[in-house]
């Protein structure tokens, strides 16, 4: 499962406004969702699905006449929005990975070592540099991993490796990864063709 938020100027990428500017931060949010998109579609690691926040004519363009499957996102916050997709899609698939749209080094290869680690831990986690994480998978729904989590602060991976101990559950952590929230991740854009451009455009500054 991809997460996407609907591209709307003045709503995404907003920390990096100082950097960007509202439309550089929302061709910057369309730019990752399409990299994040396309590198998973050619990875045919498993079956993929895009979950939007909204229905947008970006994400009807995105899917094109792919096979990928399209679902709207439920809940009142991130933590409701991620419990629920877990919760449905964990009667229909033994394993579910989820992803987010910010970090463009998850390669079929990272979701692939997610996937192995299910096989034996009910639980897997992609730390990010910034103390959250950029890939969760699961084998069960559990809700509680998933409420009073302080989205969007440093301690979002802290507090999750807590709750995930006072469960008694086993988890696997991957590769920490970098996602692009705030001016100073740019440059970890480079080596990223298609998005090498926003990199550049900060150190321009």
């Amino acid at each position: 499962m991809q997460f996407a938020k609907a591209p709307r100027s003045g709503t995404v990428k907003t920390r990096l406004r100082s950097a960007l500017g509202d439309e550089g931060c929302l061709a910057l949010h369309c730019a990752l969702v399409r990299q994040v998109f396309d590198t998973q579609k050619r990875g045919h690691i498993a079956h993929q699905e895009l979950w939007w926040s909204e229905p947008h004519t970006f994400f009807e363009e995105l899917l094109g006449d792919t096979t990928v499957v399209a679902r709207n996102q439920h809940g009142a916050d991130l933590g409701e929005r991620m419990a629920f997709a877990f919760a449905d899609r964990l009667q229909h698939y033994a394993k579910v990975v989820l992803i987010g749209s910010d970090c463009p080094a998850i390669d079929p290869d990272y979701v692939r070592s997610a996937f192995l680690a299910l096989d034996e831990v009910p639980a897997v986690l992609g730390p990010a540099e910034d103390g959250g994480y950029v890939l969760i998978g699961l084998t069960v729904a559990a809700s509680a991993l998933f409420s009073g989590i302080p989205w969007g602060s440093e301690q979002v991976l802290t507090r999750t490796r807590e709750r995930l101990g006072g469960m008694g559950w086993q988890w696997r952590e991957l590769d920490i990864l970098p996602d692009i929230d705030r001016p100073e991740d740019l440059q970890h854009l480079v080596g990223h063709p298609k998005l090498h451009f926003f990199c550049k455009k900060r150190l321009s500054l």
